[in-house]
């Protein structure tokens, strides 16, 4: 998950114990007859950030395949722990869902002490759906034009500069930012992407690291000035902007993820049609555009991909935590 090529990669030392299954679905379930009624998709996010575009674009194609509504509920606040717990905390029996990411699945577990879900005992993968990049943007009046502008000016003044964003991934990328440019970069909290894009447009924040589909509209306009991207290549919308492994950050090069998660005992055969549903989306020419038109990358994982991402995810960026010596309190 770290390289684009590496989303699925190997690592020693996935979590043990293995994915474990509480038996919390309504006895007997099999799912033969879901859906039978509207399906809720949780989003612990605020409207407007990727991950919110994200489920409502699923969403469509699900209430399309399926004959029953898939409704999106934003559950924002608390790093989206709140919107996640809640998920990881209902019945089991496929009609709330979560539209879980990279940082409610990865980076909470690795920089919260005390969480009140887990990601590997409470939840069963249903598909990594899509992955993306982020953006380095600054102000499209601030006088930085280039990273190594941004960085001489943040270690000449360490003391005021900030970053905004919204989400435990972001957060974490820009600390590995600051840890391998030598920055200090006060993190501002936002509750979603489209608050920090407009943070760093106003200069409320010095810069934001921040998924492109939210940021295009201000990059596009000149309200936000785009210094680099973390995905392996430059952009075809973006073409401009040069990339993090271009600039000297070769271990910068961070693509998320966003995927479909139930609660933990959620019957197998609702799962695995789920899974069928979601690879079957990702086939369509329409969603795969507007997915590009994102800078978003379709996916479409097994169930066991998801599973793999999410426990090799956790022992990766377990040890940048350990390098940045960031903890985070509830």
């Amino acid at each position: 998950m770290l390289r684009r090529r590496g989303l699925f990669q190997t690592a020693a030392g996935i979590a043990a114990g293995g994915w474990a299954v509480p038996a919390r679905a309504q006895g007997g379930a099999t799912g033969a007859d879901w859906p039978n009624r509207p399906v809720r998709i949780v989003v612990p996010y605020a409207p407007g950030g990727a991950n919110d575009i994200l489920a409502r674009l699923y969403s469509q194609k699900l209430s399309e395949r399926l004959g029953q509504p898939f409704v999106v509920e934003n559950r924002a606040g608390g790093q989206a722990i709140i919107g996640s717990e809640y998920v990881a905390r209902s019945q089991a029996d496929g009609y709330t869902l979560l539209l879980g990411a990279t940082g409610t699945m990865i980076f909470n577990p690795v920089t919260y002490e005390r969480l009140s879900y887990d990601p590997v005992r409470d939840f069963v993968p249903v598909s990594i759906a899509a992955s993306f990049p982020l953006v380095l943007a600054v102000s499209g009046e601030a006088p930085f034009r280039t990273v190594q502008e941004l960085v001489a000016h943040a270690k000449a003044n360490p003391d005021g500069m900030t970053y905004g964003t919204s989400s435990a991934g972001f957060q974490m990328a820009t600390e590995l930012f600051n840890l391998r440019a030598g920055t200090r970069f006060t993190f501002v909290a936002y509750r979603g992407s489209a608050e920090s894009v407009n943070a760093a447009a106003a200069r409320e924040v010095t810069m934001t690291l921040v998924d492109v589909g939210p940021a295009a509209g201000a990059l596009q306009a000149g309200r936000l000035r785009g210094l680099a991207v973390t995905s392996e290549e430059r952009l075809p919308a973006f073409p401009d902007i040069p990339t993090m492994k271009e600039l000297g950050f070769p271990d910068l090069s961070i693509v998320l993820w966003s995927g479909l998660m139930a609660p933990a005992g959620t019957p197998e055969p609702i799962v695995r049609r789920l899974n069928e549903e979601i690879v079957r989306a990702n086939a369509a020419p329409d969603l795969r555009e507007r997915l590009r038109a994102l800078s978003v990358d379709p996916v479409g994982s097994s169930t066991e991909e998801a599973r793999r991402a999410v426990t090799e995810g956790i022992t990766f960026w377990r040890g940048i935590v350990r390098q940045a010596g960031l903890r985070f309190e509830r």
